[in-house]
């Protein structure tokens, strides 16, 4: 059997390895555009913020790994153009510009997701550049080794805008933030928002939400970001508004599309061509809480995803419950992680969301290094059902979060949730682990 492979990053060379382990004499072909694949795409602003490192460093495992030791034939350089599914079989072009035709009797798209650019004047001037790929980070780093860079905008808030924040601001530059709408990520609690806004405005960082880019101009070497009456200086500005999966093959190919204009996929991460899989950031998912298609973007995902369709393809029957877009990143000092629901994604939903917000600490109080730490837990007042949790703190609330997103793919009441045995010991928290106080409070007040 020929399984064909499109796109080598994540879930497409997690479904080469974990294929060629299920079955060592299937013929396993990934075709891959660019030249790099198998890559930490999450670690790109940590790389950038560090001169002496290579970007390379970055990659997980190397083409030739992949070709020399587990015998998967991997052709880097090579852009598939079209799907024909009758003939099953892809058509694409070299980097030298010649034709290839691939025949597939199980064909997985992988091609992930690409940063959205902003249609402004300005986004093709020299110094304008997106963060999602090796080669990206490429050419920012250049562009600060051959530049005295000395400031820089930032378009958008997001989780990859204020990674690079950090980053930039850690090299010296000074950096503005600019968004169209008010307030820093839109799912986040206003109360846990603003020990976030504050360590950015106690850092020097400028941050203009509220504002919507116009364009973006140059003198010489020195771009300015027009947003209304707003003119930001910047030797370089970072457009970093989110993404957006590329699925336009499986489009033309006449494949379903999906929440977001993803592809749709099945529970098996089969698409409406039950020859043809897609997993990673192009495909759809179903959450965890409202039983309902969507698309969260994330590495975890999209593995397990790439795992889920080798043993599919190899015969097996594997289905993913899904995903309850779980996350957390750093700025600075500061840790945010949410998973499920916010209180507004309940309410459109179709629940009748109760939430609270506390303030706790992430230590013993008597403990050397205990520091405030916040949690907002929403619950479904109809049926008590935990729906989300998010927190914010500078100590002890990434790996928190977890307890939560276990309980979200239990399916557990808030009632049941507070009785969970957390571990406690006064250096890693208090005896009432701060999400079971919000979850204690939350019970309270679905009887309000």
């Amino acid at each position: 059997m020929r399984f064909v492979i499109i796109g080598g990053d994540a879930a497409g060379m997690s479904a080469a390895s974990r294929a060629r382990r299920n079955d060592p004499k299937l013929e396993i072909t990934v075709l891959e555009q660019g030249a790099d694949v198998s890559y930490s795409a999450c670690n790109i602003p940590y790389n950038i913020a560090d001169p002496a490192r290579e970007l390379d460093d970055l990659v997980v495992r190397s083409a030739a790994a992949f070709r020399d030791k587990q015998g998967i034939d991997l052709r880097t350089g090579h852009r598939v153009e079209r799907i024909d599914r009758d003939a099953r079989t892809v058509h694409g072009r070299r980097g030298d510009g010649t034709a290839f035709a691939v025949p597939y009797d199980r064909l997985l798209i992988a091609t992930g997701a690409t940063s959205i650019r902003p249609a402004i004047e300005g986004m093709d001037l020299p110094g304008v550049f997106t963060v999602k790929n090796l080669e990206d980070g490429r050419r920012i780093k250049r562009f600060l080794r051959e530049r005295k860079a000395e400031r820089a905008v930032i378009l958008g808030m997001g989780y990859i805008a204020l990674e690079m924040t950090e980053a930039l601001v850690d090299l010296g530059l000074a950096v503005d933030l600019v968004k169209p709408r008010a307030g820093l990520l839109p799912w986040l609690h206003r109360e846990l928002a603003k020990p976030v806004r504050e360590l950015l405005e106690q850092r020097g960082v400028g941050l203009y939400d509220g504002y919507r880019v116009d364009r973006i101009s140059a003198d010489g070497d020195r771009l300015t970001v027009h947003a209304g009456d707003l003119a930001l200086s910047a030797d370089l500005v970072i457009a970093a508004i989110g993404v957006t999966p590329c699925a336009q093959l499986a489009e033309a190919a006449g494949l379903e599309l999906s929440v977001g204009g993803s592809i749709a996929t099945d529970r098996t991460l089969r698409t409406s061509d039950p020859e043809i899989f897609a997993a990673g950031d192009c495909a759809d998912s179903y959450h965890l809480v409202t039983g309902a298609k969507t698309w969260i973007p994330l590495a975890l995902r999209a593995n397990r995803a790439g795992w889920a369709v080798a043993d599919n393809v190899c015969g097996g029957r594997v289905e993913l419950p899904g995903v309850a877009g779980t996350a957390v990143f750093k700025v600075f000092d500061m840790q945010v992680a949410r998973t499920g629901l916010s209180l507004a994604e309940a309410r459109a939903a179709g629940f009748d969301p109760v939430e609270v917000q506390i303030r706790s600490r992430s230590r013993a109080g008597i403990y050397p290094g205990a520091r405030p730490l916040y949690v907002a837990m929403a619950g479904d007042r109809a049926s008590g059902r935990l729906l989300g949790a998010q927190m914010t703190g500078v100590d002890q609330v990434a790996h928190r979060i977890n307890a939560a997103a276990v309980a979200l793919l239990a399916g557990m009441r808030v009632d049941e949730f507070s009785q969970s045995d957390l571990a406690y010991a006064p250096p890693f928290g208090p005896t009432w682990d701060p999400l079971l106080v919000a979850a204690n409070q939350l019970i309270k007040q679905f009887s309000a």
